[in-house]
Formats: C-alpha cells, structure tokens, sequence
C-alpha cells in the first residue's frame, strides 16, 4: 500500500522530479530518510503516469526503494515514454531497473481466434508484454505505438459517449476532451486508457453522490453493479486516499461491458509485435491471466479464460516465437501457477514475474515470491537486467538473439550467465562468451 513520498516526485516534468529525486538522494545518504522495510523482493510490473498510475516514473522508483525493492521494472500501456525517467531514478537512488511495456494484440490470424484468451473485454485480443528494452531504441518503440494511442483515443471518445448516454437520467456528462485527457500524460507520450475513463467517472460519482452510502445504493439500483456485503463494506470504509481507486476498481469490473466499443485499429497483430521485439531486442512475453475466482486486484470478475486450452495456448505461443510467459504470483493459485511454469518448461519459455502496480492499494512487495515454488524468479529478474545491459551495448548479445542462442541453446545456461550480468555492479561486459 502507498506509503508517503515527497509531492515534489510528482512535478509536471521529468527534469524537475529528478531534480527533486537527487535532492532526496542526499537525505537518503545523510540517514534523515530511511527505508520502511528491507523486503530484498523484485518486481517487473509497476505503471507509472505514463498510462495509468498513481506514481510518476521517479516516484515509482523511490516507492520501490522505499519498500526495499532490489529491482523495479516499468510496464506502461503502449507507451514507453518514462523510460528514460524510470532509468535515471534508478542510478540516482542506486536500484537496478528494467523497462518495457505492455500492450494489446490482435490473434485473429492463429488457433487463438475467436477464444477469451486474457482479456476480460473481447476475444481475439491478447495482453503481451515487451521486456528488457535496448536503451538506444526507446524512441523507436516509443513512435512505433504512436498511431496506436491516438487511434485509442478515437475509441475512447465513443466510450465516453456511451457512458454520457448510460447515465443521462443523472446528468452525468463524461466529456473525453475536457474530463479524462487532461488528467492523462498523452500530450508527453503516455496513453489514455480505461482506466483513466473510469477514474474521471469515480470523480463525478463522488461529485454527485457525497454520501457513499448513497453512492453504493446508485451503483447498485440504477447500474446493475452487485453490492456483495464485502463490496460494500470495502467502499464505505475506505481511506481517503484509496476510495476513488477503490470505486475505480469496483466499476471495471461491473460496467466496462455497458459502454465498450472493441478494440481494432489500436491492437497490432501478434506476428507484428513480435517483430519489433526482435527488432528492438527486448523479450516477447505472453501475459498469463488464468481463470478468475475473487479476482485479488477486485477488477475482474469470476469467469474462465486460458486455463481450459493450455496445450494449445503454449503450442501457439511456441509456433509464434514468444520469448516468455508473464505471471503474478499474488492473482493466481500456487495450482495454477505449478501448471504454467510446468509448460514454461516443457516449452523452454523463460518465467518472468510482476505485480501489477496502478493503485495505491496495491503493494511493491509481492510475498508470494517467499514461497519455495517461486525463487528462480529472483535469478529471472537479474536476468531481464542483465539481458537488457548487454543489448543495450550490443544488439547480438541479448538474451535471445541469434548469436546467444548459437553459443548458449539451453535457457537455463543462459538464464544464469545473465543473471550473474545483472547482479554486477556497472561496467562494460564486453564480448559474449560461454566462459
């Protein structure tokens, strides 16, 4: 959960919250700020403004640090613009970093077509991670999405109508333009998302509805959003500082259905999304949901998704040339997740774990990493920063390129060579051997 971090990190531009950071830095170093817990956890899966997050890139770092992270890795929605932020914060306060993003794809064209695959709002269409980035090709991959988030945005702007249109008896109005763009980092790169849409409408709820008692009678009676007991008591007892995250929350997973309009123009389809991944040298994941019961992050409901087609799942995701599988330990069984890195293995696809970072409620640390089932993550995550140093030197010495893969075939001789890259301090590395 968000412990407190100097507003300054917050500032409208990188170079200010930077600044404001290596001004931390010095308290740090003079003992008058400390660390509030010394967790030695990782995690490769935390937002920033740049899609839809409470935290800055500099302010995600810090929080990181602050909770005792050894890593943090950034995952933005089709954007990659924090990363040079996210980088910088990191030397400054001396955590390694990784960078990538996170972004929709179109599998009409593979055995996946027609299927709900991870994606709770349309079928076809699959959540895919892009990993350890090369450092000379954030602005390549930054342009590439470009097209992406502003055909995004065209989609929004008729979400927003619907929404107007779905509470017109109330006088709601969402205006896409005038109430959800200016509170999102577009105009500097970032992507508006559902989120974002959601966030403005929990703002004009709160509006309207002062009283949260009423507020849950409204959501309940007018909206069709079912209040369990828990819901309810969840939302009416919430710290300030978590309640329009918390109705955030409660409305995607209830009412998104009521108001989207299907992705199109904005979902690259899969083959292309692998090609920039090989093109810019960072690693093609496939984000693994898993079937949902009491959805952990409360934004999902109960309902099936890739758990009843596993063999074909990750025969595709082979046939594809994926890199990895992405998991959270915290959202899935240990049941589940002994499933998925059984194939992983079976598949030689490289584990990579993260816990999904965009609300204040949610922690950096994830515990479940202390269970026995998930160290070789650890060695995974220095690995990722250990790939993304040598590709970002010299483009045939990634993880996956064709060179490494000629010297070093097996995944888990190369998994423990980066790894050993990643937990060094500096340096250049120098010419890839399998010394």
């Amino acid at each position: 959960m968000m412990d407190y971090y100097p507003s300054s990190l917050q500032a409208d531009t990188a170079q200010k919250r930077l600044a404001a950071l290596k001004e931390i830095k010095k308290k740090i170093d003079s003992g008058e700020i400390k660390k509030s817990s010394e967790s030695n956890s990782v995690n490769n899966h935390i937002h920033t403004l740049f899609s839809f997050s409470p935290y800055s890139p500099s302010a995600a770092v810090y929080m990181a640090w602050q909770n005792g992270l050894c890593t943090a890795g950034m995952m933005d929605h089709d954007s990659i613009g924090g990363a040079k932020e996210f980088i910088e914060a990191g030397k400054i306060l001396g955590i390694a970093t990784t960078v990538g993003l996170e972004c929709r794809v179109n599998m009409d064209s593979t055995r996946l077509a027609g299927k709900k695959i991870n994606n709770p709002d349309q079928n076809s269409i699959a959540y895919v991670a892009l990993h350890g980035l090369r450092h000379d090709c954030i602005e390549t991959v930054q342009a590439y999405f470009a097209p992406y988030r502003e055909a995004r945005n065209q989609r929004n702007r008729i979400m927003c109508d619907n929404i107007t249109t779905l509470l017109s008896k109330t006088g709601i109005r969402l205006d896409f333009d005038t109430d959800v763009l200016p509170f999102s980092e577009y105009e500097r790169g970032g992507t508006v998302t559902e989120r974002h849409i959601l966030f403005s409408l929990a703002k004009k709820l709160d509006t309207r509805f002062p009283q949260r008692d009423a507020l849950c009678a409204f959501l309940e009676q007018a909206l069709g959003i079912p209040m369990r007991e828990k819901t309810k008591t969840n939302l009416l007892n919430a710290p300030d500082a978590y309640y329009l995250y918390d109705l955030l929350g409660l409305l995607k997973g209830n009412l998104v259905e009521q108001f989207y309009v299907p992705a199109t123009e904005e979902c690259p389809s899969v083959q292309d999304f692998i090609a920039l991944c090989k093109q810019v040298g960072a690693i093609s994941a496939y984000a693994y949901l898993g079937d949902v019961g009491d959805s952990v992050t409360g934004d999902k409901k109960a309902q099936h998704f890739e758990d009843r087609y596993l063999d074909l799942l990750f025969e595709e995701l082979s046939a594809l040339g994926f890199n990895a599988v992405t998991y959270m330990p915290t959202r899935n069984t240990q049941t589940q997740l002994a499933v998925v890195m059984d194939y992983c293995r079976k598949y030689a696809l490289f584990q990579i774990s993260g816990e999904d970072i965009n609300s204040p409620r949610q922690s950096f640390v994830c515990k479940a990493l202390e269970k026995p089932a998930y160290t070789h993550l650890y060695a995974a995550t220095y690995a990722l920063i250990g790939h993304e140093k040598m590709v970002s030197q010299d483009s045939s010495h990634g993880m996956f390129s064709e060179k490494t893969l000629e010297m070093m075939p097996d995944l888990y001789h190369r998994i423990a060579y980066f790894e050993a890259i990643g937990r060094a301090e500096g340096g250049e590395y120098g010419i890839l051997s399998c010394n």
